[in-house]
């Protein structure tokens, strides 16, 4: 009897890895066992990066409030601390964009917590 394999999926599966892999460089674009290997490691880039984005922007969030907060003659861990302190609770996301785009407001309560 001959053996039985299915090509149609294989070849599909192959396929569609090689659809993901268009633009890469070299070899990882068309070489079916490189192009599955970095298309695979570039999955847990991407999951890692995920979580790193999180991070990043709480970062850059704490440096424009930090930033803006100094004009106003205070630090950012003071300015945080009488924020809670007096039962504020605006994320810092929101606290980086007021910071950004609207400085009046942002000053208000920085005045509101001195």
């Amino acid at each position: 009897m001959a053996r039985s394999v299915n090509h149609v999926a294989s070849r599909a599966k192959r396929k569609r890895i090689l659809k993901l892999t268009r633009g890469y460089y070299g070899a990882r674009k068309n070489v079916w066992t490189v192009a599955k290997n970095t298309w695979e490691k570039g999955l847990t880039y991407a999951y890692r990066d995920r979580k790193n984005k999180k991070r990043n922007f709480r970062a850059l969030w704490i440096q424009r409030i930090n930033a803006a907060v100094r004009q106003e003659g205070m630090s950012y861990s003071k300015f945080m601390g009488a924020l809670h302190a007096n039962g504020i609770e605006i994320n810092r996301k929101v606290l980086a964009d007021l910071a950004m785009n609207h400085p009046e407001a942002f000053k208000a309560i920085v005045d509101k917590v001195k």
